[in-house]
């Protein structure tokens, strides 16, 4: 329990400085019906202990998922983290960083950012990465801004199979830009229909965005998309997995230009949805062009190593009509954790956790496969997540599910209802122990289980 003093000397201090003489005064803009009138029903008062006591006895009425089997994703993963990361990010001198608006003072800031650009360019084979994307949805409508300020056209091909949140992240970004955004629909097995892909680039796109593993986490042919796009002159971005890239393809090697993605996965906790860490890379050809910032090493006058802020492509450094973004921030913190994890895992420890995760879950799949009551609708060409359905509302799955201390997925009804009722989307990363898929499934089959 923090304890911050506020005494009766400090709080008149606060608001001389506001320029209010009372508290009544500092919230006068507030309506007098909204205010609380008398004192707050807070029982007899207590000591700290009795304090301390109480309010942890009001967290275990919560359900933390930290406590239950999580089978989430759509984006965000329930990953072991090392307790490196957490060390490293409470030192003070990182945690207590902001922005390095006084950049080269900031050298152990400025080589944090640079070794994480670093680790994203090995990770996705591009040329340069920046460090100052909120999440991957933002990521995401940065590039397609970015592809149509290369392109100079305003038109761009999104899969149908996108998280329906990152969608209409994509859809205020473009709102405003003029930017049409048009859906590539999927064939039956849940990947990219290329004929249709090839029809709507028969009028000019500036990109064609490639989620590799796609929403339903099937693996698409990315070099047959990345040769369509370039094929009609349109950039490929493309949208990925960061584990995935132990295993698959980097964007890098299928000729993507941009490459985007969630990095959640490296080293930070899922929480309650953030804060989240948005990355981005691209060819050298393109940097100007990328929003954010770059950070470089050189070396200075004495031939001693040094790092430095080379490009801002934000409208406070140049001019207004020329800057790309507005992005004005970095994700220093989150990109430290991201590269913390990956220097602790190394290359071995990375490729482990993806191959765990993309073996226990196709091993829950075979687990699934054939009991009575449970569709699987796509194939087998998928990581770490599957579309699974069941008869009856998703709901009624997952509420069981919960009561066994399970979090079942992620229900689709309501975002792909062409799934049917039923439709829930399964991930398993390395975390999952071989009991808990054998919960998961008998819940499936619809068995009763105990806790």
């Amino acid at each position: 329990m923090s304890y911050v003093q506020n005494t009766d000397r400090d709080r008149k201090e606060m608001l001389g400085y506001i320029g209010v003489s009372s508290f009544d005064e500092l919230i006068e803009p507030v309506a007098r019906e909204l205010r609380v009138k008398g004192d707050l029903k807070l029982g007899l008062p207590m000591s700290e202990a009795e304090v301390v006591s109480h309010c942890a006895a009001l967290a275990r009425r919560n359900s933390p998922a930290s406590e239950m089997a999580s089978f989430l994703g759509a984006g965000i993963y329930d990953r072991y983290i090392p307790a490196t990361v957490r060390y490293v990010l409470s030192r003070s001198e990182f945690y207590t960083s902001y922005t390095p608006y006084q950049a080269e003072v900031s050298q152990g800031t400025l080589q944090a950012i640079y070794e994480y650009q670093t680790m994203i360019t090995r990770l996705t084979a591009m040329d340069a990465a920046n460090a100052s994307m909120y999440d991957a949805a933002t990521s995401l409508a940065e590039s397609l801004l970015m592809a149509c300020a290369i392109k100079r056209t305003d038109r761009v091909l999104v899969p149908a199979a996108l998280s329906q949140r990152i969608r209409r992240v994509l859809e205020s970004y473009s709102a405003g830009r003029h930017i049409t955004i048009e859906s590539i629909p999927w064939k039956d097995d849940g990947t990219v229909d290329l004929d249709e892909a090839e029809r709507l680039l028969s009028e000019k796109a500036a990109a064609v965005i490639l989620a590799q593993p796609n929403y339903f986490g099937l693996l698409e042919d990315a070099s047959a998309v990345s040769s369509l796009a370039h094929g009609k002159g349109a950039l490929l971005i493309a949208l990925v997995d960061p584990v995935s890239l132990a295993l698959v393809a980097p964007p890098g090697e299928y000729e993507a230009d941009i490459a985007v993605g969630e990095g959640q996965s490296l080293g930070i906790p899922q929480s309650f949805g953030g804060p989240l860490l948005g990355f981005m890379a691209t060819r050298k050809e393109y940097i100007r062009k990328c929003p954010g910032r770059l950070i470089s090493a050189t070396v200075d006058s004495e031939g001693k190593r040094g790092y430095v802020m080379t490009l801002q492509t934000r409208e406070q450094h140049i001019r207004r009509e020329k800057a790309t973004s507005n992005i004005c921030t970095n994700e220093g913190l989150c990109a430290l954790a991201a590269a913390v994890y990956l220097s602790t895992m190394g290359d071995d420890g990375f490729r482990e956790v993806a191959l765990q995760s993309a073996a226990k879950s196709h091993r829950l799949y075979e687990m699934l496969s054939g009991l009575p009551g449970v569709t699987l609708p796509f194939g087998k060409q998928f990581f770490q997540e599957f579309v699974v359905r069941f008869d009856g509302p998703a709901s009624r799955f997952l509420s069981r599910a919960k009561k066994s201390g399970i979090l079942g997925g992620v229900s689709l009804e309501d975002d792909f209802p062409e799934l049917g009722k039923g439709a829930v989307l399964v991930a398993v990363t390395e975390k999952r122990s071989l009991a808990e898929l054998e919960l998961f499934r008998d819940i499936a089959a619809g068995k009763e289980v105990r806790v």
